[in-house]
């Protein structure tokens, strides 16, 4: 009998496994698997090997040793939808669409990968480290400075569209205003990137449980994810087994969308998002500390001090 240890990843995190043997059996697997992963054992799909394939689990008798399973692999815990139990091959009913985007019962088999949030640093600029992310596959807090400049000239040609009821603010000083490092992106930022990169850029909103989809209406082939919870935004990307990562994925690919969806509403009932009455901030002018949006809006106009870090 030899112990076993694997690395488990699922979507509540990466994990390690140890309470299992070479003689333990399937079931007792799936039990564990089902623990960790917050999935119903029926439910849990199990994926290992380089490329990832699914794992054969359906007899719980079988010893983990007689499914080839050795210490030290990799399990990726995806959940599946469960068939009809009343032996029909008839194809499950098509679920009404929902914003776009099709129930999660329609879905295909269980992906190779775990969508997961990479962390970017809180300088100001997040947004704009985490759309650089997903388009390069890297942390690069540099980006900032390019994508402001297009934000800029996009906005300074349009005055129609970007005028002071839109911006807040005449459009010169916002052009003026959105280069400076400490100025923070938000939904418009979001807009002008989505049609300059040709992508549809998915906001998912911790705080409401939602996605905002930025270019829905454009048609574009190709989706990328961030995470936004009230104040700060995250990239969000696909782990493989392999080590690589995958941060742009076709339009239509709908599991990847319920996996986003889910996250969501696991950040929200797990409140993993910042209130935005209640956060505090500090004037890198005055030093001043502001509990709030709207005490920070506040001092803003009775200061013109615009420079905010968080706290």
């Amino acid at each position: 009998m030899t112990a076993l240890a694997f690395k488990v990843k699922s979507k509540n995190g990466q994990q390690i496994l140890k309470d299992l043997t070479s003689d333990s059996t399937v079931g007792e697997l799936k039990m564990f698997l089902s623990s960790i992963s917050d999935v119903g054992i029926e439910r849990v799909c199990v994926l290992c090997g380089y490329p990832p394939k699914p794992l054969d689990i359906s007899n719980d008798h079988k010893k983990l040793s007689e499914i080839g399973l050795k210490t030290g692999e990799t399990l990726i815990v995806e959940e599946k939808a469960v068939s009809s139990t009343g032996g029909s091959s008839k194809p499950p009913e098509q679920k009404p669409l929902e914003n776009g985007i099709a129930s999660h019962e329609t879905l295909g088999p269980c992906r190779p990968g775990i969508l997961m949030k990479k962390v970017v640093p809180s300088d100001n600029s997040c947004l704009f480290t985490s759309i650089g992310f997903v388009l390069n596959g890297n942390v690069d807090t540099s980006v900032h400075t390019l994508m402001r400049q297009i934000i800029a000239m996009e906005v300074a040609s349009d005055l129609d569209t970007y005028n002071e009821a839109v911006l807040g603010k005449p459009n010169a000083d916002y052009c003026a205003w959105i280069q400076q490092p400490s100025s923070w992106g938000g939904a418009i930022e979001v807009a002008i990137l989505s049609r300059f990169y040709g992508l549809e850029m998915a906001v998912v909103d911790t705080l409401n449980a939602i996605i905002n989809r930025f270019g829905e209406d454009k048609n574009y082939g190709q989706r990328v994810f961030l995470l936004f919870d009230g104040v700060h935004y995250d990239p969000l990307y696909l782990e493989q087994s392999d080590g690589g990562i995958q941060t742009i994925f076709p339009a239509e690919d709908l599991e990847i969308y319920h996996e986003a969806e889910q996250l969501a509403h696991e950040a929200k009932s797990s409140r993993q998002f910042t209130d935005l009455n209640k956060f505090t901030l500090k004037c890198m002018v005055c030093d001043k500390f502001l509990t709030g949006q709207v005490e920070a809006q506040k001092h803003a106009k009775e200061t013109m001090h615009t420079n905010f870090g968080e706290v």
